[in-house]
């Protein structure tokens, strides 16, 4: 039997999480918390609505599972065990479960009005003008709210069921078009209800025919003088209709639409949008959006939403359909954020959002309606960073004591005099080692900022401390230089030596087996590797502090399973892509941050200049003259965005174009992604030991080689990479004490292409590049990768540091007043961020 079957199941997986996994969240992929969304699908279905709030507690109790400090796990597990055992009979009615109740039953979709209801000439109270987006209301202090007086008022109404239902429930969508819907994501009717338009068409400037004017976007409401078809000379069919309005008379043509002529005939009122075209000296309209003049205007006369399309469907069917929807949903949605949000911040309900955007009445309602919608993108995602940033400062950690003496002798023994901003970023970082509460910190810096020497800093305390320390790099190039450079360093400090070892791909027999060794006894202090040191075989015996460096280069699931060697480590995470505002508050809001904005004594200005296609030459000939003063340089391919295969291709014949017919006496070399691990260390040692000339390479080398006697990076194909990646090449030279130089040579002499490498060649300041990058790419792209953690924003923009900074401020005041979303106002938007965060779309590490 089923019922049976589904509870052996889950007790077999908590039997596990017991005795397999030491209470580790390791049972299934993903932990109890997402298996809980799985529980709740079959087992709503399998124990039917009166056991909804026996099914809906054991959910939460797995979510909450994996909030929890390990030491409170076994327990709440018992727990768990407990109420399977109890079944649905024994759960008390008393308490309510996380998800409101069911409310009363919702008519289905499918019984829909026919069709909408002409609205009336007065306007609706809800479409009174209000301020624009940009005039939104300022956000007033406002003492906390009190808790409210038990017993609690009714919580809000749930989500209807229907919401969820196949699109096939609404009237005139059968399973083919349903088939074709689902190319553009769209399954449910919530999917219909969020499926936005990518632009709009304004129609909704109505004009008589005598004073129209040629260019203009119009819409005009007119009769069918005359209509009639026929054929071009290559056979193709062709409709016009002479309109009048009583003012004058315009021709309409429409190609290749044979049907119009039974649906516009002479008399019929029509109205026609479109752009005032001119032949023949006469105002004209071609291939115009038209409908009778007998139902609610829908594609004229109005501000038209203009929606994704995919073959099969067509804009008016959409529309209609969505209009249907849109109409009858939209007023039955509860609204997940309660008045004490929307109020202060003068936000649309979301009903009227809905309805606004889709089908506009104004310009105005349209910019609220999305500014409403971009809030909620935001604010959810907001709440979930807000909540894990709670979590992870009241979980405990290891409070590790840090000798000040000590401290100050190992900054002694460091040849070079530390900056001002490395000072304050190790004063936060030794603050956060001696908290009894785990660190999780952002160092960022600009290349060559020197973040580097205060993570080896922070890891010698913590050897000094007792326990240990790693350091995971994205590429086996940077975990070697990340070992010699700590390897350096610690041979300088005082106090007993400091074990280091490495670990990548290429460490293998006896050497690896004798890392591991050392990391279970405890007698390799820190280490430093690539993804090797998340494989299961690796052990610490008492890891206290985890170093990531460049961390948006890996998936989040690969920071978590490092973090998950020790017991709540301290986490430190360094990037050397300046991070903008924006993304501080967003993808990295549950961090802290410290920035070394100060450059060490010493680095040379790089000069940077761009280079057209026509002045190639030129650049060669500014290779050829350094190396002939005893410099070395780069020239980084042209991105291929396609493959690293292709990528790498591409980079073996510009090698051997330019070693052929460029460069025939100087010694090059090619690095690319492709190549085995020994081949690329082989090819950057030679590099760095001065015996080749000029390195051929692809973006592997964006970010880990240090070569000071580099003075120029020639980059091919600049305008295919994004200024943030382009200021971390420009950071491999200027490195010794050489003047040095950067050159981007575009292929593509396009204004646009032109004017951002323009920009990099205008500012050596890499958050303002960073800031420009992100407002031109978006995030994903920003960032190099789709493993970001960042939910799929349809309406809000990462570059509005103003709603960010408001939506923030909002979710603060939220979790202030109610930590855990248990106010019955909070309920949806508890179920909204579990939702969230349960789809790994909110997930960062």
């Amino acid at each position: 039997m089923r019922e049976p079957k589904l509870l052996e199941t889950l007790k077999k997986i908590l039997s596990l999480e017991r005795t397999e996994h030491d209470f580790q969240d390791r049972a299934v992929i993903g932990g109890l918390a997402r298996y809980a969304e799985t529980w709740l699908q079959q087992a709503s279905r399998a124990f039917g609505p009166e056991a909804m709030p026996w099914v809906e507690e054991i959910a939460r109790r797995l979510r909450e599972y994996s909030t929890l400090p390990r030491e409170k796990r076994p327990a709440a597990l018992q727990e768990i065990f407990q109420l399977l055992d109890e079944g649905p009979e024994r759960m008390p009615v008393t308490e309510p479960a996380i998800v409101p109740a069911t409310p009363p039953e919702t008519p289905a979709p499918e019984i829909a009005p026919a069709e909408p209801v002409q609205p009336s000439a007065a306007p609706s109270p809800e479409a009174k003008p209000a301020p624009a987006m940009a005039e939104a209301p300022p956000v007033l202090p406002r003492p906390p709210r009190p808790r409210p007086p038990k017993p609690a008022p009714p919580p809000p109404m749930e989500e209807p069921p229907g919401l969820k239902a196949p699109v096939t429930t609404i009237r005139g969508v059968g399973k083919k078009q349903a088939e074709r819907l689902a190319r553009l994501g769209i399954r449910t009717v919530r999917d219909i209800l969020y499926f936005f338009p990518r632009r709009y068409d304004d129609y909704s400037n109505l004009k008589p025919i005598n004073r129209l004017e040629y260019g203009e976007e119009v819409t005009v409401v007119a009769r069918v003088w005359e209509a009639g078809k026929r054929e071009s000379r290559s056979g193709m069919p062709i409709f016009k209709a002479i309109l009048t309005d009583g003012t004058g008379f315009i021709e309409a043509t429409w190609f290749n639409q044979p049907h119009l002529a039974e649906r516009i005939r002479p008399g019929d009122m029509i109205s026609v949008s479109g752009r005032v075209e001119e032949y023949l000296g006469h105002l004209c309209f071609n291939s115009p959006v038209w409908e009778p003049l007998d139902r609610e205007m829908l594609h004229t006369g109005r501000i038209v939403p203009v929606y994704p399309l995919t073959e099969g469907i067509y804009p008016k069917w959409l529309r209609e359909v969505i209009k249907r929807t849109v109409e009858y949903w939209a007023p039955r949605l509860p609204d997940h954020l309660p008045a004490s949000v929307r109020e202060p911040f003068g936000l649309l309900d979301l009903g009227l959002a809905l309805r606004q955007v889709h089908f506009p009445d104004s310009k105005e309602m349209l910019e609220r309606a999305r500014y409403r919608l971009a809030f909620d993108e935001l604010f959810v995602f907001q709440l979930g960073v807000l909540r894990q940033r709670h979590l992870w400062r009241s979980a405990p950690g290891r409070q590790l004591p840090v000798d000040r003496e000590m401290l100050e002798a190992f900054i002694g023994s460091i040849p070079f005099p530390l900056t001002g901003a490395q000072r304050r970023a190790l004063e936060h970082i030794v603050a956060d080692l001696t908290s009894p509460h785990p660190m999780n910190r952002l160092l960022q810096g600009d290349v060559g900022s020197g973040k580097t020497v205060v993570a080896a800093l922070a890891m010698a305390l913590t050897v000094a401390a007792g326990a240990q320390a790693a350091m995971m790099a994205p590429t086996e190039i940077l975990a070697e230089q990340h070992y010699q450079t700590l390897t350096r360093l610690f041979a300088n400090f005082p106090g007993r030596p400091i074990q280091v070892a490495l670990l990548t791909g290429s460490v293998t027999g006896a050497e690896r087996r004798a890392v591991y060794a050392g990391l279970a006894d405890g007698s390799i202090d820190v280490v430093v590797g690539t993804h090797a040191l998340i494989q299961e075989s690796v052990q610490f015996q008492n890891l206290a502090l985890v170093v990531i460096d460049e961390q948006h280069r890996f998936g989040v699931r690969q920071r978590a399973a490092l973090r998950q060697k020790g017991y709540n480590p301290h986490l430190l995470v360094m990037t050397a892509t300046p991070i903008p505002r924006s993304l501080q508050l967003t993808l990295w809001g549950h961090l802290d941050v410290s920035v070394i904005d100060e450059m060490p004594p010493g680095r040379q200005p790089v000069t940077t200049r761009v280079i057209m296609p026509r002045e190639r030459e030129r650049a060669y000939a500014f290779v050829r003259s350094q190396v002939a003063k005893g410099r070395q340089a780069f020239i980084i391919c042209p991105l291929v965005e396609e493959s690293e295969k292709l990528e790498a291709k591409a980079a073996v014949e510009e090698y051997e174009r330019l070693r052929r017919d460029i460069f025939p006496d100087l010694r090059l070399g090619l690095l690319h992604g492709r190549m085995k691990s020994e081949e690329k260390e082989a090819t950057m040692a030679a590099f760095a030991r001065g015996e080749l000339d000029i390195l051929v390479a692809t973006s592997v080398v964006e970010v880990g080689i240090d070569v000071p006697n580099a003075t120029v990076m020639l980059i091919e194909g600049a305008e295919r990479f994004g200024l943030a990646q382009l200021h971390q090449f420009r950071g491999r030279v200027g490195r010794g004490e050489h003047p040095s130089y950067c050159l981007l040579v575009a292929e593509s002499a396009s204004p646009e292409a032109e004017e951002r490498l323009k920009t990099v060649e205008s500012t050596t300041d890499g958050f303002v590049l960073a800031q420009k990058d992100l407002e031109l790419r978006g995030p994903g792209e920003f960032l190099g990768t789709r493993q970001s953690g960042m939910p799929d924003l349809k309406m809000a923009s990462l570059a509005d540091l103003r709603l960010l900074e408001r939506v923030r401020e909002a979710a603060q005041r939220v979790l202030e007043e109610d930590p855990n979303l248990e106010w019955p106002e909070h309920r949806l938007l508890a179920r909204q961020m579990e939702e969230l965060w349960a789809s790994g779309e909110g997930e960062v590490s």
